[in-house]
C-alpha cells in the first residue's frame, strides 16, 4: 500500500513540475520569443503526465479507502501551481 502512495507522491511532483514548466517556461517562450512549438511540446507532455496522475490518484484512493472528496481535492490541487505541496502534507497524514 505504501508503494502506491509513494508512486502517487512522485507522480504529483513530476506533474507539478510539468505544469510549472508549461506556465513559466513554455508560455513566455510562445509570447515573448515567438516560439509556439514550446507550448505544443510541453503541453502534450503535461497532458499525458496529468492523465497518469489522475489514474494513479484514483487507484490509490480506491486502495486506501479515501473519500471521493479527498480525490477531488487531489485532482483540483494538481491544477493549481504549487497546489500539490499543500496536498502532499495531507497525503502523508493519511498514510
Amino acid at each position: 500500500m505504501r508503494d502506491s502512495v509513494k508512486a502517487l507522491r512522485v507522480m504529483a511532483i513530476v506533474e507539478g513540475v510539468s505544469l510549472l514548466t508549461l506556465l513559466f517556461v513554455a508560455m513566455p517562450l510562445k509570447y515573448y520569443a515567438d516560439m509556439p512549438q514550446a507550448v505544443t511540446t510541453v503541453g502534450w507532455i503535461h497532458g499525458i503526465l496529468f492523465m497518469v496522475f489522475v489514474f494513479l490518484a484514483s487507484k490509490t484512493s480506491q486502495r486506501k479507502g479515501w473519500s471521493e472528496g479527498f480525490l477531488f481535492q487531489l485532482v483540483l490541487s494538481s491544477m493549481i501551481p504549487f497546489g500539490m505541496v499543500v496536498m502532499d502534507r495531507r497525503i502523508r497524514a493519511r498514510i
